[in-house]
């Protein structure tokens, strides 16, 4: 019996150390891809940054592509699911992009390190990762759907709203912006989506909203907004 024990709790040790090395590699990660020139961070960056070795990284990742993947995860997740929860009792979608664009460039401008692991990690993978690039174009179907958005596919406009917001980020970062810019770069994406000049002021002007915290934030110890 008390080997038995003993079996489990080193395999339980095991996987407890583990992840806790997976989690030291993805901070490391998040720690270089936040610098200016984190964009050429290498395996061999982060190992040293993670006090690992290269076989410990590969244990862990298959490569920079998985290691982004998870990372993205991370850094962006708890966030987005912060933002889908304040902006959902909204009933129009052009008044939740907007609050939703407002609040990933808003978080930009206060979190420089979080900013430039966006523009980084975006660079060389999906922009702002796969899950708000997921929501981004559930949202402007919805739009569509709605008859507001006058576009001709839900791809475009997610494209539009991502790429334009990843351009916005990348700009803030490298020079000083007027304090409205998140309400310029909103409305004008609302111009492009379709939305009468009017309305698209209207919409990215609208008031901020207190934000809905996600309770499972903070796997790397990140504010969530």
């Amino acid at each position: 019996m008390a080997s038995t024990i003993d079996l489990k709790r080193r395999a339980e040790i095991g996987r407890e150390r583990r992840t806790r090395t997976r989690a030291r590699i993805i901070a490391a990660a998040f720690e270089l891809f936040g610098e200016e020139n984190g964009l050429y961070s290498r395996i061999e960056d982060i190992a040293d940054k993670a006090c690992v070795t290269r076989p410990t990284f590969y244990n862990h990742f298959s490569g920079m592509d998985e290691l982004r993947d998870a990372l993205t995860y991370e850094v962006v997740h708890d966030f987005l699911v912060a933002v889908t929860r304040t902006v959902a009792p909204m009933p129009d979608p052009r008044a939740r992009a907007a609050i939703a664009i407002r609040f990933y460039l808003h978080r930009a401008r206060s979190d420089r390190r979080w900013a430039w692991s966006m523009v980084n990690m975006s660079a060389n993978g999906v922009i702002f990762g796969a899950e708000t690039h997921r929501q981004a174009e559930l949202t402007v179907k919805e739009g569509m759907e709605a008859g507001l958005l006058a576009i001709p596919s839900s791809a475009l406009g997610r494209d539009l709203i991502l790429g334009s917001a990843l351009a916005a980020i990348a700009g803030m970062l490298r020079q000083e912006m007027p304090d409205d810019y998140p309400e310029q770069v909103a409305g004008h994406i609302l111009l492009g989506l379709g939305v009468p000049r009017t309305e698209a002021r209207k919409f990215a002007r609208l008031p901020m909203p207190e934000p809905i915290a996600c309770p499972d934030a903070g796997n790397l110890k990140l504010d969530v907004l």
